[in-house]
């Protein structure tokens, strides 16, 4: 007999596309899932999986199956989420994902904040791209997401949670300098993350530069890669505020704020429309955001507009 088990398990490996991470991602050794698989393909008596040393691929009926497996799990837990909402409070797993320019400096606040508002949540958090987040919002791999809004995602509800300007990090040495405007800026050697980070085309869309540059720029996977680009000269970045006191305490750069009109950021909690659980996640963007709050407010006690930062 076909189970939810082995449907959940066969929407994640269609997900993932690899035994290992669809195996994490159902908290599952990759062993069991495999066997789980087996079983579903005997009780259909047919192929969903071809598998070979190299790559994973699913016949046309597997890709198809697919589709009607994810409906019937997303269907499923929004089942289970309508359980939960009657409830006065939070219980249960929720899953919750966040941007890379966020996660390293809210996210663990927001988790201890709600291990204690909510004991009996299970949280498992998650930290990836925008395009991967909506992708696992909408296919229900996540419950809920703090990320940059808009999605422009019908399927999605957002909840803006607050406003965020970005400062210029740039050499110690031009320190005296009046900061530059958006014009001179894109004139100068930027460092931007790699494709796929939301705040990276807001970067070049503040200085009006094209997603595809002529200037060769330096890429990096973090905040804190760029940071260290800049001190050691290779040209300046842009950086949202609550990322100033972690990525450049220990790197000898000036951080400057830009002429208005400065650029700036809305992060958002976002979560399907057809999720039950609307009303905790408002309550839950309430904590979310008080957290941010205390990240600004400990921040601003100790920082100076256009100040030095040895």
């Amino acid at each position: 007999m076909i189970t939810i088990r082995h449907l959940r398990y066969f929407a994640a490996l269609a997900q993932h596309r690899h035994f290992g991470r669809a195996a994490d991602a159902c908290a599952i050794s990759q062993p069991a899932l495999s066997l789980q698989i087996k079983d579903l393909e005997e009780q259909l008596g047919a192929q969903l999986v071809e598998r070979d040393h190299r790559q994973l691929h699913l016949t046309s009926l597997g890709e198809a199956f697919a589709d009607r497996a994810q409906q019937i799990v997303r269907s499923v837990d929004e089942l289970m989420d309508l359980a939960r909402a009657s409830g006065p409070s939070l219980t249960g797993r929720l899953r919750i994902g966040m941007i890379p320019t966020v996660a390293p400096y809210l996210l663990p606040a927001v988790i201890r904040r709600l291990s204690e508002r909510f004991p009996a949540v299970e949280l498992r958090p998650r930290e990836a791209v925008t395009g991967k987040l909506t992708e696992d919002l909408i296919n229900g791999g996540l419950d809920v997401a703090v990320m940059a809004l808009p999605t422009s995602q019908p399927a999605l509800q957002e909840h803006p949670l607050f406003d965020e300007e970005f400062v210029l990090v740039r050499p110690l040495t031009d320190r005296h300098r009046p900061p530059p405007g958006a014009e001179s800026l894109s004139a100068m050697r930027l460092l931007l993350l790699e494709e796929g980070h939301c705040f990276r085309d807001q970067a070049l869309a503040f200085c009006k530069m094209s997603p595809g540059l002529s200037q060769d720029p330096m890429e990096g996977s973090s905040l804190a890669t760029l940071v260290r680009m800049v001190g050691a000269g290779m040209g300046v970045t842009l950086i949202p505020e609550m990322a100033v006191k972690a990525e450049t305490a220990a790197v000898e750069v000036d951080i400057a704020r830009l002429a208005a009109p400065r650029p700036s950021r809305r992060i958002g909690l976002v979560w399907r429309r057809t999720n039950p659980l609307a009303e905790h996640f408002v309550a839950l963007s309430e904590i979310i955001g008080q957290e941010h709050d205390a990240l600004r407010d400990g921040r601003a006690s100790g920082e100076e507009e256009g100040g030095r930062h040895p």
